[in-house]
């Protein structure tokens, strides 16, 4: 009976790209399994030759996804010299899009790994501001990167998602005069919480058009000017005790506003 022949995943990165391909590329036979032996992380000729040589020894194929042309080029002469099937995974693709864009590729191993990873960090970073959203568990203030405090309405959360898009784990916590913060802000590493404070005729004017969208009065006392003026006194007095850089968000866009915060992240960075 016929059987499918094994095959060596030979790449210079970690071979992930080339086994999927050849899995399914063999999934169109219905021989039974294929065994598949990755080789990753290669980096010299001798590594190839000894590939080939068990593969010519074993009747296996070799799949690759060297992107590092003489690595490439000696593997194919090799596998030529001992007979042993090679096919290129990448190579053709990448030199139609080279020939289409008029680009040249960058020829570096490992990127599409380094893309997936950001991605894998930036789903962590938003999933991560979900969960420490608003104060909801304290314990966010010693796994964030950068901790948010300020009153209600003063872009708190949208400025954690935004940052998180950057890949950066953002809790915020709320300043409510009748709630005492949480001890861990105290606590808190030099420059990791970041106030944040605006004029009370803009908090007034925002609390109110919220208060409209969810049909609720003005006359609220979470719109109520005394109340605001209240939490803003309080919000400050808390920030000055943390001694923790302010932004003042009033008539700023999120952007800009994370444009500082992020200075301020990376100048603490920078002296760490």
């Amino acid at each position: 009976m016929n059987h499918l022949p094994g095959v060596f995943i030979v790449s210079d990165s970690i071979g992930e790209t080339a086994e999927m391909v050849v899995r399914a590329a063999a999934s169109q036979f219905d021989s039974g399994n294929m065994e598949i032996r990755r080789i990753p992380n290669i980096s010299d000729t001798e590594t190839l030759d000894e590939v080939v040589h068990q593969a010519a020894a074993s009747k296996f194929l070799i799949a690759y996804t060297l992107v590092i042309d003489n690595l490439a080029d000696h593997l194919c002469c090799e596998a030529k010299k001992y007979g042993v099937p090679c096919v290129d995974i990448l190579g053709p693709l990448v030199e139609a899009i080279g020939a289409a864009s008029h680009l040249e590729p960058k020829r570096e191993p490992g990127l599409l790994r380094k893309i997936d990873e950001m991605y894998y960090r930036r789903v962590e970073a938003v999933e991560f501001a979900v969960r420490y959203d608003d104060g909801k568990d304290p314990r966010g203030i010693d796994l964030a990167d950068i901790v948010l405090v300020g009153v209600s309405r003063t872009s708190k959360t949208p400025l954690s998602m935004y940052l998180a898009h950057k890949r950066i784990k953002v809790a915020n916590v709320p300043l409510v005069p009748e709630v005492n913060p949480p001890e861990e802000l105290f606590r808190a590493e030099k420059g990791k919480v970041i106030g944040l404070t605006i004029k009370l005729e803009q908090l007034n004017q925002i609390r109110a058009e919220r208060l409209k969208t969810l049909g609720l009065k003005g006359q609220a006392s979470y719109a109520n000017p005394e109340r605001i003026l209240e939490e803003i006194e309080y919000g400050n007095s808390i920030m000055k005790k943390l001694g923790c850089p302010v932004i003042d968000v009033t008539n700023r866009a999120v952007e800009e506003t994370a444009s500082k915060i992020l200075e301020i992240y990376y100048r603490r960075l920078s002296h760490v």
